[in-house]
């Protein structure tokens, strides 16, 4: 039988609890266990006038921004809108039902003022992880570092021709911020090489066709991640270059063991950083075991002899070639001061009936030499053990990292401009990521019932 229409009556009371609505499974429930805002106004208090007419909660914007990342929306519009209609977005954010959600622009100003000059997100992010320290779920003992391309706020069709450079009549905050780093390692200085196109709008991000598709503007969202449960200890934004993310990579290491005590014993990478300067500086500076390929390309194309076919003793500081002959070095170092060459002599070289295949167009064979070869040496024995193969599967876990940010994040092209817009980004997304880890790994006590 057809039921009865129904019919809309206003009730004078209603009874109805917010908390009951939020199922026990939900993941804002389970993330907000371990967002902890105590510091917050201690942190903002400097930023604030104290007359006027109060400003928006800030805990509020932070925790609508939190929703936004965890659930992929992008845009902040559209972030009010839903947190105004969800239940379960009201929830967390601790609205009730008839809290007023603020307007999409109230972020933008926060973000360029306050946000930043307190470095705000930089510190929940550092709570976040001390937080996975707390509960266990960092080893501390092997790290990984990786990067990954992520696309800028920038249009590829309205590049201009790098060795033009930009208008002068052009202001915007991201050319601002442009000329800020142009001296930073991490981005300006990263490389002479002039990019084939710049934009206008983000001069800031890179030009790169790494993908092997079609080129675009794009940065580098660097992730150093503890691989014991994949913890991200650090994040950091650089030009989308390979010298840029080394120093990215430094810089993270360093920034973890001053902020949280961590000096891992071993870093898993791939061949990017396994330049022989970045080599020395892990293993000589940092003492920390190399998980890496050498970066080498001392292999030659012509089949004749290649540096590996020559023996070192570094006893005598000489190498001695198939034939049998010792090269040795007179100590001046080229390359700007990163190579020594050995020689062999002339008059060994042209009796020698490997000739032809060592030297043929040469009078006498030249080897170069890394000052920083010894790393590179350890970095080769390390890469024959267990323990190495056991590190290139645990990197993985730092490339599951960055597909979870493209694909349910949806983090694959940057809504803010510059290079703060990068790293205010990439820094709410790991943090993201890691309350996520936390949520999963981290049950919920269960609650007994009273007897």
């Amino acid at each position: 039988m057809m039921g009865e229409r129904r019919v809309d009556q206003g009730s004078l009371f209603y009874e109805f609890s917010l908390e009951r609505h939020v199922p026990a499974d939900h993941l804002l429930r389970a993330i907000d266990r371990f967002v902890d805002l105590t510091d917050l106004r201690v942190r903002l208090a400097p930023f604030y006038s104290s007359v006027g007419r109060p400003s928006i909660d800030p805990e509020l914007l932070i925790r609508m921004l939190l929703i936004g990342y965890c659930s992929g929306i992008r845009s902040e519009r559209r972030l009010c809108e839903e947190v105004h209609l969800n239940l379960a977005y009201r929830w967390f954010c601790r609205l009730g039902l008839d809290g007023e959600v603020p307007d999409h622009s109230t972020f933008s100003k926060n973000r360029h003022g306050r946000f930043r000059e307190s470095d705000l997100l930089r510190g929940l992010f550092e709570t976040v992880v001390r937080r996975c320290i707390g509960e266990g779920l960092v080893g501390g003992e092997g790290f990984a570092v990786d990067a990954s391309l992520i696309k800028a706020e920038a249009n590829r069709q309205k590049g201009i021709v790098g060795t033009k450079g930009l208008p002068p009549e052009l202001t915007s905050r991201a050319i601002d911020e442009y000329l800020a780093v142009l001296d930073d390692a991490a981005f300006g200085a990263a490389t002479d090489v002039t990019p084939k196109f710049i934009s206008p709008a983000d001069p800031a991000a890179r030009w790169t066709g790494a993908h092997g598709g079609q080129a675009y503007f794009a940065y580098s969202d660097n992730y150093l991640i503890d691989l014991d449960h994949g913890i991200i200890v650090d994040v950091e934004p650089s030009t989308a270059v390979r010298q840029a993310e080394v120093t990215a990579a430094k810089t993270m290491i360093s920034r973890s063991e001053a902020q949280f005590g961590l000096c891992p014993t071993r870093l898993a990478g791939d061949s990017a950083y396994g330049s022989a300067a970045m080599l020395q500086w892990l293993v000589h500076e940092r003492g920390i075991e190399p998980h890496i390929p050498v970066f080498d390309k001392s292999k030659r194309a012509d089949d004749t002899f290649s540096r590996s076919d020559f023996a070192f003793n570094a006893g005598t500081d000489t190498y001695r070639c198939p034939g049998g002959k010792q090269l040795t070095t007179t100590g001046t170092v080229v390359n700007d001061g990163t190579t020594l060459l050995y020689r062999a002599s002339k008059h060994d070289c042209q009796a020698c009936t490997l000739k032809p295949r060592c030297c043929p167009k040469e009078p006498a064979r030249k080897v170069p030499r890394s000052i920083y070869e010894g790393a590179r040496d350890l970095a080769r024995d390390i890469a024959t053990t267990e323990a190495y193969a056991v590190s290139r599967r645990q990197r993985k876990k730092v490339e599951m990292l960055f597909a979870h940010l493209k694909r349910i994040l949806r983090l694959d092209r940057l809504r803010l401009r510059g290079p703060t817009g990068a790293r205010d980004e990439f820094l709410l997304a790991a943090t993201v990521q890691n309350l996520r880890k936390l949520a999963k790994l981290i049950q919920a006590p269960t609650m007994l019932p009273a007897t």
